[in-house]
């Protein structure tokens, strides 16, 4: 079994590539990552230069790899555009009065729902009156004017 493995150096080193790529797919983390791909560079030495080298090969480009690329793909992979959920989703919609409001009470719809309302301004907007969200603290909702936001 060592015979072959010496006899076929390179294609040791594509199986253990390979190996962590699968095992890279349970961890998503990317490191084992760059461990399979400092394998397939062994690999392409093996198949000219002696196994010491080979060894050499797999850790320079595995520490290169995790000390340069690994921080970038991270870096890419994370600075995606933040997803607003739930009620924070609603800031900068429509809202139509409801029940008069005032900066103490008042009843908007947004969306087709019911929310308690606050004047964000200190103003006063009758029924039927097309106003912005500006922000949403628990049920209520903070509104003012269209053109005054």
């Amino acid at each position: 079994m060592l015979d072959w493995i010496k006899d076929n150096l390179w294609l040791t080193w594509v199986g253990i590539a390979s190996l962590l790529a699968v095992a890279e797919l349970m961890s998503l983390d990317l490191v084992l990552l760059m461990f399979a791909v400092a394998a397939l560079a062994a690999a392409g030495t093996a198949t000219f230069a002696p196994d010491w080298v080979t060894l050499i090969v797999f850790g320079v480009v595995s520490l290169l790899l995790l000390a340069f690329i690994r921080p970038r793909f991270t870096r890419k992979l994370h600075a995606g555009p933040t997803l607003t959920v739930g009620h924070h989703n609603l800031v900068g919609r429509t809202a139509i009065v409801d029940e008069p409001v005032s900066e103490f009470s008042g009843r908007v719809t947004i969306d087709g729902e019911l929310w308690t309302a606050r004047a964000a301004s200190g103003e006063h907007f009758d029924a039927g009156t097309h106003l912005q969200v500006v922000s949403i603290d628990g049920a209520t909702a903070y509104v003012a004017g269209k053109e005054s936001s």
